[in-house]
């Protein structure tokens, strides 16, 4: 079944439908999550939250965009809600390495002294580059469906991106170091 059909299921009160959209969708609305908050387990409350808020927003659901893009801004713009809400979120127990899994598949640089500089690198850029960029390095969204989460023109989207990576290099390359950060969104 397709998600609309799904959807239009549980309009009608199927939730056997609308848990088959929960698990097709959890693990991507548990990593954009994840991408804003840095941590495990406000990640994994905030999903949970947005499925609650996208379940009973339902009728509200137009169709105008694909379900994922819509249940993908409700997880983003709680999760924005949620570290805001966070005195001193930088010093949260997880690190930014928890998020950065995403952008390189699990495969650590192999120089861990370059690791720990594109971290510090990638941690100093402003919020609005630094989210954009790591949800376009976990390769999980284009750039439509980022522009869509963070409630931007697409064109946005592709000039944070290349802001990002611009001045994660600029960093690096003043401590001597170079550094490929490739584009895995599929944009």
């Amino acid at each position: 079944m397709t998600d609309a059909e799904l959807v239009a299921l549980a309009r009608e009160g199927d939730t056997g439908a609308f848990d088959q959209l929960v698990t097709r969708h959890q693990a991507a609305a548990y990593r954009a999550a994840l991408a804003a908050l840095r941590n495990g387990a406000d990640a994994e409350e905030v999903t949970q939250d947005a499925f609650v808020r996208a379940w009973q927003g339902l009728s509200r659901f137009r169709g105008d965009a694909a379900f994922r893009t819509w249940l993908l801004t409700i997880v983003w713009k709680r999760a924005l809600t949620r570290r805001r809400s966070i005195v001193r979120w930088w010093q949260r127990s997880a690190p930014l390495d928890d998020a950065l899994a995403l952008v390189d598949g699990e495969a650590r640089a192999p120089n861990r002294e370059l690791h720990r500089e594109t971290v510090a690198a990638i941690r100093a850029l402003r919020p609005s580059l630094r989210d954009t960029l790591l949800l376009a390095q976990s390769g999980e969204y284009d750039y439509a469906a980022i522009a869509a989460m963070l409630a931007v023109p697409v064109g946005t989207i592709k000039w944070r991106v290349a802001e990002a990576r611009k001045k994660v290099r600029q960093r690096l390359a003043s401590l001597g170091r170079r550094c490929r950060l490739t584009d895995t969104s599929r944009g």
